[in-house]
């Protein structure tokens, strides 16, 4: 069936004007095979096997770009977790293997690198308590590095341990990199129920049940979904608003689907899944924030934000089941603060608070992203906060994480830019009461009863 003029000025529109892009294009690479008694020996196979198979990412996602008109932003690559790959080394000290992989995205022309990651959401191996040991080194040391740590599932309840080491981590990953604004935490992520066929950054890996190489791709379209709410305009009621965005995620996830293929075949790799998340960028006009505020609410945080947010990402989970069979990831709207610009004047305005942050993450596609809070926050309060996270992705049985940022010498008010992608961020107050009982009990949550469904 040929196309009409209306769609092809409709697909001209999303491009030229309403900022729509394909956000990743992510080849997993599984380096189980690079695992060596030898350490050098292993980070050598890591640096060979991802430019073997990442070499001609960046060249072919430009020739994609070139041939079928459709942006890509980022040329990116997710690995097997490290900590499974490091085991048989016995290696204490793994920023080896970060360097590897930094060296390895260098030679191939990308930005970021993600799968220094570790899944201790039961329990530590040796590996797994090397890695996370290993963090704050690894991110301050990398540039395109990213890491991210599995601290609790539906199935397994939440390694409270784990959560308070973590949060260690985090604040000793903000003191290393203190002259960049605590950058390096930007590449850090925790979750609860991970998904292994991630392919945005900071959180991208692949798990042991993905293929050798999978090409997965990140679709991104908040300002198709806000251009098409002004269109419907104020008056149309609520199923009609959530039609219109499950309409356009359809369209956009197609337009997902179809460059992932194409790449894959063109890499000579299989064809994984695409995610259709709404994920926003300092950008005007490209923000989350702008959609529930057209959905209805009078600035991002007040009354009614957190509906708004539940019927937006069910509409582009609706839409892209619509248009795919491998939508995976995470999909759904992203709410990076430092990110989105209309979320980043919701804070200055005072609408949008780290409480209700919490909330909103009940019903989005992860959980607290890129949220700056005060450098001198204790390692007690920053544990209670993502065991807060941990517990509403337990409990909900969805993925939630957290991406928290301590932010050298800030305080709750103040800000700090960071630039390009990663935006403006305005410092968090978590408040002045604490959990250090809370924190210093350590051991186990156990699963819940939804758990148990066998």
């Amino acid at each position: 069936m040929p196309f009409t003029d209306h769609e092809i000025l409709e697909t001209v529109r999303m491009f030229e004007l309403e900022t729509f892009d394909i956000r990743t294009t992510t080849l997993g690479i599984n380096l189980l095979d690079c695992a060596d008694p030898d350490l050098e020996s292993s980070c050598e196979k890591v640096y060979a096997k991802i430019v073997h198979h990442g070499r001609n990412l960046v060249e072919t996602a430009g020739g994609i770009e070139s041939d079928l008109g459709i942006p890509i932003i980022n040329k990116r690559v997710a690995t097997t977790p490290i900590a499974l790959v490091a085991a048989a080394s016995g290696s204490k000290d793994l920023v080896p293997f970060a360097r590897a992989m930094d060296a390895a995205a260098e030679e191939i022309g990308i930005d970021y690198i993600g799968g220094y990651t570790a899944y201790v959401h039961k329990g530590y191996s040796n590996a797994d308590h090397a890695l996370l040991e290993s963090i704050p080194e690894a991110l301050a040391s990398t540039a395109r590095v990213c890491s991210s740590v599995s601290l609790a599932t539906t199935k397994a309840g939440i390694n409270m341990d784990a959560v308070s080491h973590f949060s260690k981590v985090v604040l000793d990953t903000a003191r290393l990199t203190a002259s960049e604004g605590g950058l390096g935490c930007a590449k850090l992520v925790c979750f609860s129920n991970p998904v292994e066929d991630n392919p945005f950054i900071a959180g991208a890996h692949i798990g042991i049940g993905e293929p050798e190489t999978v090409l997965n791709v990140g679709v991104s379209g908040p300002g198709v979904v806000r251009s098409a709410l002004e269109r419907l305009g104020p008056d149309a009621d609520l199923l009609a608003v959530a039609e219109t965005i499950k309409r356009t995620a359809f369209k956009i996830t197609r337009m997902g689907e179809l460059v992932g293929r194409e790449a894959a075949r063109r890499l000579g790799t299989v064809f994984g899944i695409v995610d259709v998340s709404l994920a926003p960028t300092p950008a005007v006009g490209d923000s989350v924030s702008d959609i529930l505020e057209l959905i209805g609410v009078e600035r991002t945080g007040a009354p009614g934000t957190t509906a708004a947010l539940a019927l937006l990402t069910d509409a582009v989970k609706k839409g892209g089941a619509m248009a795919s069979s491998s939508v995976g990831g995470l999909s759904g709207a992203f709410i990076p603060v430092s990110e989105d610009a209309g979320m980043i004047q919701a804070v200055a305005d005072g609408a949008l608070s780290l409480a209700k942050l919490e909330a909103m993450t009940t019903v989005c596609s992860v959980g607290l992203d890129m949220v700056a809070v005060p450098g001198d926050t204790s390692q007690a309060t920053l544990a209670g906060i993502i065991a807060d996270e941990m517990a509403i992705g337990m409990v909900n049985q969805k993925t939630t994480a957290v991406r928290a940022i301590p932010v050298p010498g800030k305080g709750p008010g103040e800000t700090h830019d960071w630039g390009g992608l990663l935006g403006t961020a305005i410092v968090q107050d978590p408040g002045r009461f604490g959990s250090e009982v809370f924190h210093s009990r350590g051991g186990r949550i156990p699963a819940p009863l939804q758990s148990y469904r066998n």
